[in-house]
């Protein structure tokens, strides 16, 4: 089976979030079962730099109306297709931000012109190569469908994965004449979203089956609370809905042979993460003391809960935990986080951005990880947490709730507990789950229980390939 896989971000290439993630892991679990994906994505900057002996295999004089180029190129086992559109993505800020952290103007057109060339390769103008089914990735790759469905080419099955809905592609009524659409695209069955364009809305109205990246995430964006405005239109495609847990790339995230970290190490060998906790207190400037190390790796932003963990650092620290917070985001949150480090020297450490094999490190080094989100499609930080020995705490909503087994009573008793769930989503909330880790930090045995727990966890992207083969053969052998 071929399949075209279009996505704005792909790691290791570049990468904002765990979309890049996915879009990077999934085409190469694939393999096994016989699908040959080959994946579309924006030719930025740092692609065009990253990538060797590109092949040119489709000219596209008028693309949205810039001249484009479809380069055909592998790396690191993955087979890519760039578009080359120097006029929409050789930008000196990042993939949908400038320098200043503001959207581009033009962000309608960049991914409307990344979608369409999609279609375009779907329909077969690229010579010796035509897809068996198209796979979509959030709102900036949500027009391939819709360009497919409107354009006069053959239709082919496509799939639309929901990595957030929150995020959905919303642009003034304006815009329409320049996507190249016909009149009636411009509707409640199409593009049309409370008289503006919404690009995630019309990918939802036309690709032929829909996916989100866990079950429980699934059945949380048929409600009013978490569907954001489009839980109507998921309502009406519920029949073709399915939640697919992500996977994580089990070689590059193995604390056994991961370079980016101090020391290797494996469940038979715990002790082993003496040394990368001495590396993260370096970095964090925290104290070396037998106090827990609590981290977060995210974007700092109200989603993320950040604000919980902002109001309850100080009673973090006085029950005698550690902070070690690394990401980037609100600026106001991004504030919070380093005043609390600024009032308590050596047991709150902020570092902004980031940093691949700094995450690593943290993953390898602290005792548990920190993941307060109010809501959360799936989440890739715990799935880490669980492979690194290092014990998620997190939020009971979407994939978090999905991959991670609470450390109640009976699961104790079972010694199949992974992590520490905790709802309502409040300070107090939060602050609670800290106190339920603090208790059993104290207990060596039974923590060291939890971690070998942890990294026994099939993470893997194994049964979820699967999931996803069945589905492309399903919409493929019924021709969508």
């Amino acid at each position: 089976m071929k399949v075209l896989s279009v996505s704005s971000e792909v790691f290791p290439l570049i990468k904002t979030g765990g979309l890049a993630d996915v879009a990077g892991a999934l085409p190469i679990a694939l393999q096994p079962y016989g699908v040959e994906t080959k994946t579309l994505i924006p030719g930025y900057p740092a692609v065009m730099k990253a990538i060797r002996d590109p092949v040119a295999r489709l000219e596209l004089p008028d693309l949205l109306g810039e001249p484009a180029t479809v380069l055909e190129v592998e790396h690191a086992g993955i087979a890519f297709l760039v578009l080359d559109a120097p006029a929409y993505y050789s930008r000196t800020g990042g993939p949908y931000v400038d320098a200043t952290g503001k959207d581009y103007p033009d962000n309608w057109r960049r991914f409307a012109a990344l979608s369409l060339a999609g279609a375009e390769i779907a329909a077969g103008l690229m010579p010796g190569w035509r897809p068996d089914l198209v796979h979509a990735h959030d709102w900036q790759s949500a027009m391939v469908p819709v360009y497919m469905r409107y354009y006069p080419t053959p239709e082919l099955p496509s799939v639309l994965t929901i990595h957030n809905i929150a995020f959905q592609g919303q642009f003034g009524a304006d815009i329409f004449p320049g996507l190249r659409l016909p009149a009636h695209a411009f509707s409640m069955e199409g593009i049309e979203y409370y008289g503006d364009v919404g690009f995630l809305k019309g990918g939802l109205q036309t690709a032929h089956a829909l996916t989100t990246v866990s079950p429980s995430y699934a059945e949380e964006i048929l409600t009013p609370e978490f569907g954001m405005g489009l839980e109507g239109v998921i309502a009406s495609k519920a029949y073709n809905l399915y939640g697919i847990v992500n996977g994580i790339d089990d070689d590059i995230w193995n604390p056994a042979t991961d370079p980016m970290i101090a020391q290797t190490y494996n469940a038979t060998t715990l002790k082993d993460r003496a040394l990368n906790r001495q590396r993260v207190i370096e970095h964090f400037g925290l104290d070396d003391d037998d106090g827990p190390i609590f981290c977060v790796v995210s974007r700092l932003t109200w989603q993320k809960g950040m604000d919980l963990l902002a109001s309850v650092a100080t009673e973090i620290v006085h029950m005698g935990g550690k902070l070690a917070i690394l990401g980037a985001g609100d600026p106001a949150l991004e504030g919070a986080l380093f005043a609390a480090a600024g009032r308590h020297r050596g047991r709150v450490g902020v570092s902004a951005g980031y940093n691949e094999p700094m995450s690593h490190l943290m993953q390898a080094g602290c005792d548990a990880i920190i993941i307060p989100s109010r809501f959360e499609p799936c989440g890739l930080t715990q799935l880490y947490g669980l492979r690194y020995g290092c014990l998620p705490i997190v939020a009971r909503t979407g994939g978090l709730n999905d991959t991670i087994i609470d450390a109640n009573h009976a699961a104790l008793q079972a010694k199949v507990a992974t992590g520490i769930q905790f709802s309502p989503v409040t300070a107090e909330g939060l602050l609670q789950a800290v106190r339920r880790a603090m208790h059993l930090f104290q207990d060596r045995k039974v923590w060291t229980q939890m971690q070998k727990q942890g990294m026994k966890s099939d993470v893997s992207w194994g049964r979820s390939a699967e999931r996803y083969v069945a589905l492309y053969s399903s919409l493929v052998s019924r021709g969508a």
